[in-house]
C-alpha cells in the first residue's frame, strides 16, 4: 500500500502538501475510494481513504490508526557540516533511513559551512523516512557553535571522534556498548581543533576512534549512527 506523509492531520481526516498531493493524482493516478497509508513523523501510521484527488491538495478520510511508536532519545549525532552540501545531505538521507534520534550541526573552529537551510534538510529526512519506512522523523536542531553544544546534555553519555594520536581512544563500539543514550561529535573537514578536543574531553567527553582509516566527514557520521546501532545485536 502506498505510504504518504502529512503534517496537517486529525483522528479522522488528513491533507496532504503539494508534492505528496502530485505524487499521489498526478504520478501513482490514485483515486477517490482508494486506500493508502499515511503517518505524521511522529510515530502514528493510520489507513486512510481518499476523499478528494486533487493534485495541490489531496484530503484524506476514515483514518484508522493501525501503528504507534513512541518517541526515545537514543541516538544523537552531533556533526560540522560539510562545505559541500551534497555530502551534508548524504548524510542526513543515510542516517534517517539507517535510523537516527536527533541530529545537531555544529560550527567548529575548522569549519568551512556557517549556514544551512533548515526547510531543505527536512524535506531530505522527510522522503527518506518515506523511502525507509520510518514512522518517526529525527529532530533536527539550529546549527550552534562548539563550545556551546558540549555544555548542554549533560546527563547523556558523549563521545568524540577525532584523528589526533590518543592512547585514551577506544573504538566506538566498545566505548557505547552499555551505554542507552549516545551523543556522538563529528568534526568537519580538517577535523576538530586541538584546542576543540581539550575543551571536550576536560568536560567529560570520552574520545573515541570509528575505523583504522581517515574518513569523510559524512562518512564518519554514517559509521557513527551504524555503529551505536551494532550495540543492539
Amino acid at each position: 500500500m502506498h505510504r504518504f506523509y502529512s503534517n496537517n492531520l486529525s483522528d479522522t481526516e488528513a491533507v496532504l502538501d503539494p508534492d505528496e498531493s502530485r505524487h499521489l493524482a498526478k504520478v501513482l493516478r490514485l483515486k477517490e475510494g482508494d486506500e493508502v497509508e499515511v503517518f505524521d513523523g511522529n510515530g502514528k501510521l493510520f489507513i486512510a481513504r481518499v476523499k478528494e484527488a486533487s493534485p495541490k491538495a489531496v484530503k484524506l478520510t476514515d483514518l484508522k490508526l493501525v501503528q504507534k511508536e513512541d518517541k526515545r532519545f537514543g541516538i544523537h549525532l552531533v556533526v560540522a557540516p560539510t562545505k559541500n552540501l551534497s555530502r551534508w545531505e548524504t548524510f542526513l538521507e543515510k542516517a534517517t533511513e539507517i535510523g537516527i534520534d536527533r541530529i545537531s550541526p555544529i560550527l567548529c573552529d575548522n569549519s568551512e559551512r556557517k549556514n544551512l537551510k533548515i526547510e531543505r534538510q527536512l524535506r531530505i529526512i522527510k522522503s527518506a523516512a518515506k523511502q525507509s519506512r520510518k514512522l518517526l522523523f529525527p529532530d533536527l536542531d539550529e546549527m550552534v557553535p562548539f563550545s556551546a553544544f558540549i555544555e548542554q546534555n549533560k546527563s547523556a553519555a558523549k563521545f568524540i571522534a577525532h584523528c589526533y594520536e590518543d592512547a585514551d581512544k577506544l573504538p566506538l563500539i566498545k566505548a557505547a556498548q552499555n551505554v542507552q543514550d549516545a551523543i556522538i561529535l563529528i568534526g568537519p573537514e580538517g577535523d576538530f581543533s586541538e584546542q576543540e578536543v581539550k575543551q571536550a574531553i576536560a568536560t567529560g567527553i570520552k574520545p573515541v576512534s570509528l575505523s583504522t582509516s581517515r574518513l569523510r566527514t559524512e562518512t564518519a557520521a554514517i559509521v557513527a549512527t551504524h555503529t551505536l546501532h551494532l550495540r543492539d545485536e
